[in-house]
């Protein structure tokens, strides 16, 4: 499956609000070869030229829900000076957070929501998500600190039927969230 901008459902979709079914291991064919597309996807976005020709846009995440697989599935390519971070996970659970929050200086987007709901979004400083990595075919607890454990937890909320500007104060969305980092 190419994944591109008729693939990727948009908010409204019901699919997007649904509690996404855990997936058998070990992973069937067409489990894996999902979540293989859905990494590639994540991995040739950071490409200008890729976005231009599929039409769609720039991404870190994106989960199986997205593309109307209602499967507790994601996928991960996150490229900064701190290195490349990448999983493929299936059924991830967070296992131990921070009590600190932390949120995004500018708000969070998401492929699935256009235009964008702004505000700040808060999400813990600090997880640990124990699932199944297909990239290194074993599960893992995975440690995740202030940007990767954004996008993860922004990833996991799909699989939850839940979209990030839940989170957001509705009657203040750029309101001030004591204690937290900014990201």
């Amino acid at each position: 499956m190419i994944i591109d901008s008729t693939t990727i459902i948009l908010d409204g979709n019901p699919i997007l609000r649904q509690k996404a079914e855990k997936v058998a291991l070990p992973l069937s064919e067409e489990d894996r070869n999902t979540l293989t597309d859905m990494i590639e996807y994540v991995r040739n976005s950071h490409d200008a030229d890729f976005c231009k020709e599929h039409n769609v846009r720039a991404s870190v995440g994106i989960a199986a829900p997205q593309i109307a697989v209602s499967k507790q599935m994601l996928a991960i390519s996150i490229m900064d000076e701190d290195g490349d971070i990448e999983f493929a996970l299936v059924n991830p659970k967070i296992i131990s957070n921070s009590t600190q929050k932390a949120y995004l200086e500018n708000g969070e987007s998401c492929l699935s929501v256009v235009p964008d709901r702004e505000g700040y979004v808060p999400r813990y400083a600090k997880i640990t998500v124990r699932a199944y990595n297909m990239l290194t075919d074993r599960m893992e607890d995975i440690r995740l600190t202030d940007y990767p454990a954004i996008v993860m937890q922004h990833e996991m909320d799909h699989l939850k039927g839940k979209l990030y500007y839940d989170h957001i104060d509705q009657k203040d969305p750029w309101k001030d969230i004591p204690g937290s980092v900014v990201i």
